[in-house]
């Protein structure tokens, strides 16, 4: 019984062997009967030209070269192909043309293409045999001018008259049509832009529709610049009249570490005091963000400057303000603020203005470490075009900015020198309470003519004092004048 058992087992399993042997038949039988489901082409790319100008971008709704490639499949053949774009894209008025490579070898193909609207339609004069490659070059098509990122899709039709969807391209990213690029569009098609453009010089340093896409492109650096500026000067301000009171006090100590402070800053370069911030700093282990570290010397390079401004400021105002002071019972801390620095102010504004602008212009040398700001906007703009024209544009920027601030200087400078001389407007003489009112009639012009006498004798008196006060200057100059031939009177 026992035997009998085991070779019932043996029969058992070996029946389920078999079983199992002559369904894996069957599925492998019915897998090589049913069809296969098989691409006749296949997408391989699709690129566009780029249009923008002085860049690598593609615009949209400007006429731009559309390229379309794919493989035919194995055992078939293709007769037509559609390509589609959305629905604001155009090929209207495009040209085509059809290029097949069978390996490395040429197919004489021609065919047709018909356009309509936002697709196009290629059909080839005879079949393109399988394994071949097609290559489509659509000149003078146009995207979408709201840009983003868009696949290039559509039909194919094989030889037996089956159409099939074909495979959807990589993404191509278009750039949206601004206003500003509908300019630069505009100057495109202007014959006198051409003739401009012509001139090498011309095209070289003053492209129009370069000089338009540099204003836009060169705005964020422009504000960096300003914004460094801006930030630095307040504390260049602070840190100069520190300095310029330590340079002026009675203690020897305090004069020495004022006088370094300013001789090795304005001794030195500022390029080299850059340099040494920003690679010298993160040797030792500090790391400060590239702009912050910007302000802090700029703000440190014109702090010594300021400092001898406001330190000569201080030291023109005449030793009588001081004595005047004293007699009114103030001590040296309120004559200061109160009497010294005020008059100071007025006098070093200009000055304080040209070093504002050479600091602003200062600020170019930060490119050279980085700091994105005009200058290096500029710099990446000009090596992407090979053109100067935005060096140009950065330096209308700077000009924006120093132009009317030079003009503010000199309105400044001749606002005092005449403030000085006497001149300026007069105050107007107001009626006091206890005055009797003046009739408008003979007793108000009698009071007039005798106001502008009392006036005129004010300017007789003044005039006399300034003639006095100059021949006073000139008197040991006289003899020497008169020896070489003038006379005294003359002066």
């Amino acid at each position: 019984m026992h035997r009998s058992g085991r070779h019932e087992i043996r029969r058992g399993k070996g029946q389920r062997s078999l079983l199992v042997a002559v369904c894996c038949a069957l599925v492998l039988a019915l897998m090589v009967a049913l069809p296969t489901a098989a691409f006749a082409m296949t997408t391989n790319k699709a690129t566009a030209r780029p249009n923008e100008d002085g860049g690598d971008g593609v615009i949209g709704g400007i006429d731009t070269r559309l390229t379309w490639e794919g493989t035919v499949g194995d055992d078939e053949e293709v007769t037509s192909v559609t390509l589609s774009l959305p629905d604001d894209a155009s090929f209207d008025g495009s040209t085509t043309r059809i290029t097949v490579l069978d390996g490395l070898d040429r197919t004489s193909i021609s065919g047709t293409a018909t356009s309509n609207g936002n697709s196009v339609v290629i059909t080839f004069d005879e079949a393109i045999p399988s394994g071949s490659l097609v290559r489509l070059e659509i000149t003078d098509m146009t995207f979408p001018t709201a840009g983003g990122d868009y696949q290039v899709t559509g039909t194919y039709t094989t030889s037996d008259g089956q159409t099939h969807d074909l495979e959807a391209s990589p993404s191509i990213t278009i750039i949206a049509n601004t206003p500003l690029q509908s300019i630069v569009s505009w100057l495109d098609q202007q014959e006198w832009v051409a003739a401009w453009n012509s001139v090498p010089f011309l095209g070289m340093f003053l492209r129009p529709q370069l000089l338009v896409t540099s204003f836009a492109s060169l705005f964020p650096g422009w504000l960096v610049c300003l914004g460094i500026v801006l930030c630095a000067y307040p504390f260049a301000i602070i840190l100069g009249l520190a300095f310029a009171m330590l340079k002026i006090s009675r203690h020897k100590v305090l004069r020495a570490i004022a006088i370094i402070y300013i001789n090795i800053l304005r001794g030195t370069p500022l390029f080299l005091q850059i340099y040494i911030m920003f690679f010298g700093l993160p040797m030792i282990g500090i790391n400060i963000d590239n702009n912050v570290l910007g302000v802090i010397v700029m703000a440190i390079n014109s702090s010594a400057y300021l400092a001898e401004i406001f330190r000569a400021g201080i030291q023109s105002i005449p030793r009588g303000q001081y004595e005047a002071a004293a007699s009114l019972g103030m001590n040296s801390f309120q004559t200061m603020t109160s009497v010294i620095l005020p008059q100071t102010v007025r006098r070093v504004i200009p000055t304080v203005t040209s070093d504002f602008i050479t600091s602003y212009k200062d600020t170019s040398l930060l490119s050279s470490v980085g700091v994105m700001e005009l200058m290096m906007f500029s710099k990446n703009l000009t090596t992407t075009t090979g053109n100067i024209t935005p060096y140009v544009a950065a330096a209308i920027y700077y000009l924006i900015v120093t132009l009317p601030l030079i003009k503010v200087v000199g309105i400044v400078e001749n606002n005092i020198a005449r403030a000085e001389r006497g001149g300026g407007p007069r105050p107007k003489r107001h009626a006091t309470s206890g005055e009797e009112p003046v009739e408008k009639d003979a007793s108000n012009s009698v009071t007039s003519a005798s106001s502008e006498a009392r006036f005129e004798s004010e300017d007789a008196k003044q005039d006399e004092k300034l003639e006095n006060t100059l021949n006073a200057l000139l008197a040991p100059f006289r003899p020497n004048m008169s020896h070489l031939g003038g006379t005294s009177d003359a002066l």
